[in-house]
């Protein structure tokens, strides 16, 4: 026993770098009972909805990075693998418990490389593993499997076997007869053996069974009940191939009547000729126009040879066939392409500037951009369109502003929803041999737009999914690449339409959802919330003249103060965008239209003070500084989906036995944050002036409020490091200051995202001191100067430099 605990110890530790799974110690949990099993160290690569049993010969794709190394690991040596089905076919980076307990070494017989890191692979299952433990070895999964024994069940041992194995050979040979896809070398190996075993497995190895089923006979190690529980399953097979057999039969009549239809149509179409009866498929106009595109130089030679074969076949097929509607449909569709179209560009920098400024307010890096690309095109004629990615929450203006670029350029505008789109023949098109094809989305917007050089927003890029019928972002790699796009072919057009001039913006909430080669050929432009002074000079600039305009009336008529607009942006809104605030402003124009009305009066005034009579209690509050220094008690920053928030965080200290106690819905980041916030504080603990002890006999309770509200993120680790040494030293935090970063056990503060947002929040809250990560000060460049002039930003380094501002004297 204690010679394989040493061999299984041998096998984990001969490696020479492990990353990502811990490794338990495999050896002290082997049972007592099991000396005489062996343990082997094999490349492991998981799948995903195949199942691959002993004896059984298949080939499959690879394409994980992790799968790749195994693969290539395997070839460097024996050619041996350790195939494992996973229970969830979804998850990418598969741990120990997304598989399977059972599965098979198997050799590698042929690799053949495909494009893209792709291999495809034919394996031959040699025996059943039993998986023990996962490792990650050199970027690949390596299994630590055990070999079950598995008692030998010879036919000839005894008749029971020997007419179960009959039974088998009859049922199989009637399934192959029926299937028609297994060679005489397969069937003579499947029934040859003399383990009854042997026998099923090449049998359920050579059937065309779903994955789950195949591995439910790798997971049973007994030979005579795998042969036994084989025996109802052929059968029922053998049923399903009959009925579909009936069914092809029926099939194949069918298309025997058309055929005999399609003669007969014939023979009637030359007696109509003979007596000059017949009517033309296609009329004048539609003949002359169809000759005229043909003729045209307009169109591609590609395009025009299309037309004409379309045409003659056109011409000798029957009027009354299907096909004829959908070829005059597909003629008709290429001849409004507006192939040799193209719309001239304004290349003048100050009135591209003009319009955008006209429009929106902010968006500067957006609009730098534009003026960077509209001064190259200036330059060179063949500089190529950008294709960007607009990245923001919500109502920050991504859409409409690509509607201006559009406009201040001079090309057509077509805008293409994404949003939910799962179908790849969406982008693509689907094909004519289908009923109801039709061209596919990129076409139609070139065909709506009228030239070959429009402006296409991809609006919601991040919300395109995917399910049986393809994946549309990986059709959106071949439009979105500009060294691939001049040749884009549609599958309901069949010929290649250029793209190269067609200027491409993509709008999206998140970069999380769009796959990494689609991200990869875009340019991504970050759009940041808005703050509340660029929300008030939107809304007087452009959101109040517009809704006022939509209501009938005019600023004299209602009197909008900036103390009242200021109000309304902070305590009836919560938004990155502007969206709300407009249907507030919107909301307030119809209370004063009603009001005028009922008053009998011309002029109305919005004050602080009747606010509510408008819009109703207010609905957000935000912290403020508190009255006083508190112990235990210190304020942080967070970022959030609507802008920027504080945080205030409470730690409580009682008698106890070292309990932590983390209430207020914290996500596992979060809780994590404050665990190393504690094991810091306890390699301080005589720097701090605190109990070395204190672990042992004090319980420390940490909550943030709100507790309804989720909360995340490594951002308050310095927050919650300070509220805690406070608590524990009995010092006092200070009320005016806040502060954000991330704590390691060390110390260090590390630097956070969102910091223009939560600046703000802390304006907002009436903080006079922010502490921020020393490696944060390059994105001060990007938070307006009205919040810098009114805050003391203080970078900090370590949690010496964070205690020495935070902590009261």
């Amino acid at each position: 026993m204690e010679d394989e605990k040493n061999k299984l110890e041998k096998i984990i530790d001969d490696k020479d770098t492990i990353e990502g799974l811990d490794i338990p110690d495999l050896a002290s949990s082997i049972k007592e009972d099991s000396e005489n099993i062996q343990f082997s160290k094999v490349p492991l690569i998981p799948l995903r909805a195949v199942a691959v049993i002993p004896s059984m010969v298949t080939h499959f794709d690879v394409g994980r990075e992790k799968s790749i190394l195994a693969l290539e690991k395997a070839m460097e040596e024996n050619g041996q693998v350790f195939l494992v089905m996973q229970k969830d076919a979804s998850v990418e980076n598969p741990k120990q418990e997304h598989l399977y307990e059972y599965g098979t070494i198997a050799n590698v017989k042929q690799v053949l490389r495909l494009p893209g890191r792709t291999c495809r692979i034919l394996v031959e299952g040699i025996k059943r593993a039993k998986l023990e433990d996962t490792v990650t070895i050199k970027g690949y999964y390596t299994a630590i499997v055990s070999i079950p024994e598995i008692k030998k069940a010879v036919i000839s041992a005894s008749n029971a076997l020997e007419a179960m194995h009959r039974k088998l050979t009859t049922l199989y040979e009637e399934y192959v007869t029926l299937l028609g896809r297994i060679s005489h070398e397969g069937y003579f190996s499947a029934v040859a053996a003399d383990d009854i075993g042997i026998v099923a497995d090449a049998m359920v190895g050579s059937m065309v069974l779903k994955p789950d089923v195949v591995q439910s006979f790798i997971d049973e190690l007994d030979g005579i009940t795998r042969a036994d529980k084989l025996l109802p399953l052929l059968a029922n097979e053998i049923e399903i191939l009959k009925l579909e057999r009936d069914l092809a039969t029926k099939v194949k009549s069918t298309i025997d009547d058309k055929q005999k239809e399609y003669y007969l149509r014939e023979q009637l179409k030359a007696i109509q000729e003979e007596l000059g009866e017949y009517n033309e498929i296609i009329d004048e106009d539609e003949m002359s126009e169809f000759i005229k595109a043909i003729d045209s130089k307009r169109y591609p030679m590609e395009v025009r040879l299309k037309l004409k074969k379309e045409m003659n076949k056109l011409s000798k097929m029957s009027p009354m066939s299907p096909e004829a509607s959908v070829i005059r449909s597909y003629m008709e569709t290429l001849i409004e392409l507006p192939f040799g179209i193209h719309t001239k560009e304004k290349l003048d920098i100050k009135h591209v500037r003009k319009i955008l400024e006209r429009d929106h307010y902010g968006l500067n890096k957006v609009k730098e951009r534009i003026i960077e690309y509209i001064a190259a095109k200036k330059l060179s004629s063949d500089f190529n369109s950008p294709i960007l990615c607009l990245v923001g929450p919500p109502g920050t203006g991504k859409t409409s502003i690509v509607k201006s670029i559009a406009e201040s350029i001079n090309r057509k505008y077509v805008r293409m929803s994404l949003g939910g789109i799962k179908d790849e023949a969406e982008i693509r098109g689907h094909r004519r041999t289908y009923i109801g094809s039709m061209p596919g989305r990129v076409a139609k917007a070139i065909k709506q737009a009228g030239s070959m050089n429009p402006l296409i927003l991809f609006d919601e890029i991040d919300k395109l999914g995917n399910d049986f019928r393809g994946d549309p972002a990986s059709a959106m790699l071949e439009v979105l690449d500009a060294e691939q796009n001049n040749s884009f072919r549609d599958h309901y057009l069949e010929i290649s339409l250029d793209l190269s001039h067609v200027m491409f913006i993509t709008t999206a909430n998140t970069t999380e959802t769009i796959p990494r080669p689609l991200l990869d050929r875009m340019e991504v432009i970050e759009v940041t919330g808005y703050t509340e002074e660029e929300k008030m000079h939107i809304a007087n600039k452009y959101i109040i003249p517009k809704q006022l305009k939509k209501h009938g009336m005019t600023k004299k008529q209602l009197s909008i103060t900036k103390d009242v607009l200021m109000n309304v942006i902070s305590n009836y809104t919560r938004e990155s965008g502007v969206r709300n605030l407009e249907r507030e402003i919107a909301s307030l124009c119809r209370k004063a239209a009603t009001k005028m009305q009922l008053d009998e009066t011309d002029t109305i005034k919005v004050t602080v003070d009747n606010i509510e009579d408008f819009l109703g209690p207010k609905r957000y509050l935000y912290d403020t500084t508190f009255d006083q220094d508190e112990i235990g008690i210190a304020r942080g920053l967070a970022w959030t989906q609507v802008g920027g928030d504080t945080l205030t965080i409470e730690v409580n200290i009682m008698n106890g036995t070292g309990h932590i106690e983390l209430t207020g819905r914290l996500g596992d980041v979060m809780k994590e944050s404050a665990k190393a916030a504690i094991g810091y504080i306890r390699s301080q603990t005589e720097k701090l002036a605190i109990n070395p002890d204190f672990y042992k006999d004090k319980d420390i309770h940490v909550h943030v409020p709100e507790g309804a509200v989720p909360k995340d993120g490594p951002s308050a680790g310095i927050t919650l490091a300070t509220a805690i040494i406070s608590a524990l030293s009995n010092k006092k935090v200070r009320r005016d200051v806040a502060m954000t970063g991330e704590i390691t056990l060390r110390g260090r503060v590390l630097p956070i995202g969102g910091l223009k947002e939560k600046l703000s929040a802390a304006r907002r809250a009436n903080v006079r001191q922010v502490l921020i990560p020393m490696e944060n000060v390059r994105d001060l460049a990007d938070v307006p100067k009205q919040i810098l002039d009114e805050l003391q930003i203080t970078p900090v380094k370590n949690m010496d430099d964070v205690l020495m501002h935070a902590l009261a004297e």
